[in-house]
């Protein structure tokens, strides 16, 4: 696995389809799950930005399965940032299970002025947050 931020998961009744295999969908909820957690650990979280008038809302996204997740499986759930532009970020992720990579995504994460739903800049703040962990910026 990377070096990125992880959170474990553990696959419910909830998440699978009828055949007991996670439902594809499951996987960006997942994912969307450890962005969230990343962007808490780092002190901020969407409460913050929503005080700022920013949101961040995924615009782009793109998923590969490789290997399936099954009922009660552990998994490790990855973000990381690959790319930070002036009003949007790269997020790189990953799903495992043990060794194991279940699925990849990419998440291109645009930040919205909260009142007028139109792109803005990233806040300088969040931006140094999340500057150490990014490959650019």
């Amino acid at each position: 696995m990377t070096d990125s931020f992880s959170i474990p998961v553990r696959v419910y009744y909830e998440d699978t389809d009828a055949g007991g295999i996670v439902y594809h969908v499951n996987y960006m909820k997942f994912m969307e799950r450890a962005r969230t957690e990343f962007l808490r650990s780092t002190g901020y979280d969407h409460q913050k930005l929503l005080q700022e008038h920013k949101q961040l809302v995924v615009v782009d996204a793109s998923v590969q399965f490789k290997q399936i997740a099954q009922l009660d499986d552990a998994l490790t759930v990855t973000a990381s940032i690959e790319s930070m532009g002036r009003a949007k970020m790269v997020f790189v992720q990953q799903v495992w299970r043990g060794e194991t990579l279940l699925c990849t995504g990419h998440f291109v994460v645009a930040c919205l002025d909260s009142n007028t739903r139109r792109p803005t800049a990233i806040t300088e703040s969040l931006r140094n947050k999340l500057s150490p962990v990014t490959n650019s910026s």
